[in-house]
């Protein structure tokens, strides 16, 4: 059982865009891949509207997401946000790990 949070960032003028880049761009991003426990960490943007950027953020346990939120790459990731003064939805799902029969016919690989 997997944990993953989507959390959407809004800004104005490309802010949550920028903040993105910055994110890539500092290596923070890849600091929080490395994080043990760390599943996924992959950001995306809506194609319908260009101020909202999709986190897909994945993790083993609540404990890693603990330790990444114990972590100093939580206050640059806050700073960021604020720099960029984003604002933010966040959904958090937890995972199954089954595919019913029924379901798999659909998926084509």
């Amino acid at each position: 059982m997997s944990i993953t949070v989507n959390l959407r960032y809004k800004g104005i003028d490309g802010a949550a865009k920028k903040f993105t880049e910055e994110m890539v761009s500092s290596g923070t991003v890849e600091k929080i891949r490395n994080e043990a426990g760390n599943l996924r960490y992959e950001y995306y943007q809506a194609l319908d509207d260009p101020e909202t950027i999709l986190l897909i953020d994945s993790w083993k346990d609540q404990k890693s997401i603990d330790a990444h939120h114990a972590s100093p790459m939580m206050e640059t990731i806050m700073e960021l946000r604020e720099k960029y003064d984003l604002h933010m939805t966040v959904e958090r799902y937890v995972s199954d790990d089954s595919m019913p029969e029924k379901d798999a016919a659909f998926i084509r690989k």
